[in-house]
């Protein structure tokens, strides 16, 4: 460190005004303490067993298979359903009955009474019933072209096209994974406890990382079916690029919307282990890893393959950003005191580079980022205490909502849309407002509108009057007054969207949710609903206990030829061993 360098490490989170605007939370990228990371960092640290406890598939790959997981805690099995369904039975949306595969992960053994109830119920998923010793219930469809690519490829004895794999990055994607009571499977109550999964979504990112395994099982097992002798496992290389699809539409938004605490303890965490790296003095000695992280980043951009026009200028602009930040990375490390100041120098960089520039940022302090991983799980309890005056609530107004009580809800386009809720799959969905049918059922998720009527309700009162006296007056405004309370008294608050602008994008919420998740390979469909990767990249199952594997895949890649022929006599192998 050079002699004139401050040692001032003072951690400063970035405001909410920065971070909480739906442009940004539509840029994020994976990070340390995103779900999918920490779920491999703890299997690997505690040394997780997963072993295939069952195979009963048929040679056309139909059937049943149960995984077994066992960690210093508890036995767990993963039970696998695997159904013929017709081509124009595989849909991805809410409204579909039938799917490829369905499975749920459940906690103690399974026996054949259980079976029998399981292979009644899963595959039927919301109509079906299962018992609360279920964690997670879920479905999945295959990526067709990929999986028919890969075994009828795979039974002649060659690998794979590369370039074909990358234009999907999964065999399968699931359109559901279900946790938290739903259909009368375990709610979240019984595993706060449970050391494995007491964190949320754990046990639903474990869940849907065996699937992974799954996947690239079935295919080296369709392949052996149909190949014989001349068949050979998939290539360990490829085995590693491919993760597990999911198609997320609508119905993930609203409930970024109905758990602000929770949106705010995902954000503060974040912010708060960023804080500390970006208080660090900066470090030549950090620079070729940051330095091959971002030239990492660069590569993955342009290897991502999205229908989307918007999101591939966004990837085009991101790449060509960060290319000229990596010829000025040395000297800006040289010239900066902290982090920060490398942050700051950037700030003229599109929101999508600036995100991964945080995201390397943050791979550079894994002791201090890691540390954060457990505190992802907040109470949800709104209040509003007693004593407070209507005064302090439109001082609140106007310190955390100006984004809500600057805009005026009398102008069309910022009333643009309502969300309701379809009547045959209880979808949720968008409609315009004054022109199609449905706003007689309008979904209370416009935070912003409610919150400018409430400050133009306290405006016209005595700034004295006691607030619980202006409640029992306005009763409507309970709920939204304990909700501005509550947040505006958090780190990060309120998303800061008005969803109902002709212009909002729910692909912004959808994006901040799954990134937080730890997906990758942003491809969305429309401004509705979105493809991304899960796993991709991550280490195979035999893999965890190797440290290399662990955490070095982040911005997952396609292997190069180079790298597909380097291994190809220790990886290749005919399939008596795991491929």
């Amino acid at each position: 460190m050079d002699a004139h360098r401050s040692t001032n490490t003072k951690a400063s989170m970035r405001s909410a005004d920065v971070v909480m605007v739906p442009e940004r939370l539509g840029a994020m990228h994976q990070n340390r303490i995103s779900f999918v990371r920490t779920m491999i960092r703890k299997m690997a640290q505690q040394q997780w067993q997963v072993t295939q406890h069952e195979w009963q598939l048929c040679p056309q790959g139909f059937g049943h298979v149960i995984y077994k997981l066992v960690t210093p805690h508890h036995v767990y099995h993963l039970v696998v359903f695997c159904d013929h369904i017709a081509d124009d039975e595989r849909n991805d949306r809410v409204i579909a009955e039938k799917w490829d595969v369905t499975f749920a992960l459940l906690q103690g053994d399974v026996d054949v009474a259980l079976l029998e109830r399981l292979r009644a119920n899963v595959p039927l998923q919301e109509a079906g019933r299962n018992p609360n010793t279920v964690l997670v219930l879920a479905r999945a469809n295959k990526s067709v072209r990929v999986f028919e690519h890969i075994v009828s490829h795979l039974a002649t004895g060659v690998q794979p096209d590369p370039a074909a794999l990358a234009e999907v990055g999964y065999i399968l994607r699931t359109t559901a994974v279900y946790g938290n009571g739903k259909f009368g499977i375990a709610d979240f109550k019984l595993l706060e406890n449970n050391p494995d999964f007491n964190q949320s979504f754990s046990a639903q990112m474990c869940a849907v990382y065996l699937l992974r395994e799954f996947s690239l099982d079935w295919v080296n097992y369709l392949a052996k079916q149909q190949g014989g002798a001349q068949a050979i496992a998939l290539h360990r290389e490829l085995q590693r690029y491919l993760g597990i699809g999911n198609a997320t539409g609508l119905g993930m938004a609203p409930y970024l919307i109905n758990h602000p605490c929770i949106v705010d303890q995902w954000m503060t965490t974040r912010e708060a282990a960023l804080a500390e790296v970006l208080a660090c003095p900066t470090e030549l000695a950090k620079y070729a890893y940051l330095q091959a992280l971002l030239q990492k980043a660069i590569l993955h951009l342009t290897q991502v393959v999205t229908i989307n026009e918007h999101q591939q200028l966004l990837n085009n602009v991101a790449e060509s950003e960060l290319k000229r930040l990596d010829n000025e990375l040395e000297t800006l490390i040289t010239s900066c005191d902290t982090w920060q100041q490398v942050v700051e120098s950037s700030l003229h960089m599109s929101m999508e580079a600036q995100e991964i520039l945080l995201t390397c940022l943050m791979e550079l302090y894994p002791e201090r980022v890691d540390a954060y991983q457990e505190q992802m799980n907040c109470d949800e309890t709104l209040s509003l205490p007693s004593g407070k005056q209507v005064q302090d609530l439109i001082t609140t107004l106007e310190q955390h909502y100006r984004w809500a009580i600057d805009t005026d809800f009398n102008q069309t386009e910022n009333s643009y849309w309502f969300w309701y809720r379809s009547q045959d799959k209880e979808e949720p969905r968008l409609g315009v407002r004054g022109e199609e049918a449905g706003e007689e059922r309008e979904l209370p998720l416009d935070i912003g509108r409610q919150v400018y009527r409430l400050y133009q309700a306290l405006s016209v009162q005595p700034p004295t009057q006691s607030l619980a006296e202006f409640l029992v007056l306005q009763p409507q405004f309970r709920a939204i007054a304990r909700r501005v309370w509550t947040l505006g008294n958090k780190a990060m608050g309120d998303i800061q969207m008005n969803v109902l602008h002709q212009a909002s994008l729910p692909m912004h919420l959808l994006r901040c949710k799954l990134a937080v998740f730890g997906a990758t390979k942003f491809d969305p469909r429309s401004d509705r609903w979105v493809r991304v990767t899960f796993f991709q990249g991550a280490p195979l199952l035999d893999e965890l206990s190797t440290p290399s594997f662990q955490e070095q895949w982040l911005f997952p890649l396609l292997p190069s030829q180079d790298e597909l022929k380097a291994s190809c006599h220790s990886n290749q192998q005919q399939y008596g061993g795991k491929g």
